[in-house]
């Protein structure tokens, strides 16, 4: 079962309060790695107008779009072909039915080396201008929020409160605006194509502002198999990522999904995601919680030589 979570009883500061959201946190995660949260304060008049200003680029013809081409990891455009998420598992699948603009952390941190790899300058395509100043709008709330829910990851493990954000001072993260247009578009799915292969995220939360749809989100449980993922208009849907599953000792699930192919019955359905991956800090050193928090002891891992393998992975490129 995937919970809702009202964000307002944990900043209500009443320790009561607090412990019960704490306890329903613990409990999803240790099952699906998924939650949805609500009283967040995220505008929703902001993330339609950054839908509207992206899909104006992504119905640009090819040829437009082509001189923001970039490859995963990249800050650009992801065309058609781009990425295969399913190759994070191991999975041998038809690339992923979907477009993305890809933007991510560029702020240097003085570190020469680092910042070449990992904080870079977004490039923003000229061709919708009005986009920029509404996502960099959305990144700072979404930041904002991310070490909100990260300091309630750590109250609901027992941990003090800055267990994780003493390592969020400069973090990386990604943000991807991803594009599911319909068959008109991206043609008949091949056998075993989805708009996302099944996988799981790689870093610590992410974030999802989600449309609903026949060709859309699903969450794996061993209980459950795959199953369409709850909705509410109002919430975020957020998951953990391998990263938080190895630092939890695997006490929690590094949430699976998939995003379903264009339906049958309904061929044009077009939708749009706003994903936003939070991370860490470079070079954060991710060990395994103790028992009995923890129930499987990982070798310590370097974050970011982690989450590099990881994107690696899945570049179809």
């Amino acid at each position: 079962m995937i919970p809702t979570i009202g964000l307002g009883p944990w900043l209500s500061g009443d320790p009561e309060a607090r412990g019960r959201t704490a306890k329903t946190v613990d409990e999803a995660l240790q099952s699906a790695g998924f939650l949805l949260v609500t009283g967040h304060g995220i505008d929703p008049a902001l993330r339609t107008g950054i839908r509207d200003a992206a899909r104006g680029f992504f119905r640009l013809p090819a040829a437009a779009k082509e001189p923001y081409a970039v490859e995963v990891g990249g800050r650009g455009w992801l065309g058609p072909g781009a990425e295969a998420n399913a190759y994070a598992e191991g999975t041998e699948s038809p690339p992923d039915l979907k477009e993305s603009l890809s933007f991510a952390a560029e702020e240097p941190t003085g570190d020469p080396e680092v910042d070449a790899e990992w904080f870079l300058p977004n490039a923003w395509p000229a061709e919708a201008p009005e986009l920029r100043p509404l996502v960099e709008t959305y990144l700072a709330r979404m930041r904002t929020l991310s070490d909100v829910l990260l300091e309630l990851l750590a109250g609901a493990l027992g941990e003090p409160l800055d267990f994780f954000t003493r390592h969020t001072g400069h973090p990386t993260w990604g943000f991807n605006i991803n594009w599911y247009p319909g068959t008109e578009v991206v043609g008949e799915p091949e056998p075993g194509q989805f708009r996302i292969g099944p996988h799981t995220d790689f870093g610590t939360v992410t974030l999802l502002d989600r449309q609903h749809g026949k060709g859309g989100l699903q969450v794996f449980t061993d209980e459950g198999g795959w199953e369409d993922a709850p909705y509410d208009p109002a919430a975020f849907t957020v998951n953990i990522g391998d990263l938080m599953a190895r630092w939890t000792g695997d006490r929690w699930r590094s949430g699976r999904h998939r995003v379903l192919p264009p339906p049958a019955d309904a061929p044009a359905e077009e939708l749009m995601s706003l994903v936003y991956f939070y991370e860490c800090d470079p070079g954060t050193r991710v060990e395994s919680l103790p028992a009995p928090t923890g129930r499987v002891a990982y070798e310590p891992v370097d974050s970011h030589t982690y989450l590099r393998s990881k994107l690696d992975a899945i570049n179809v490129g």
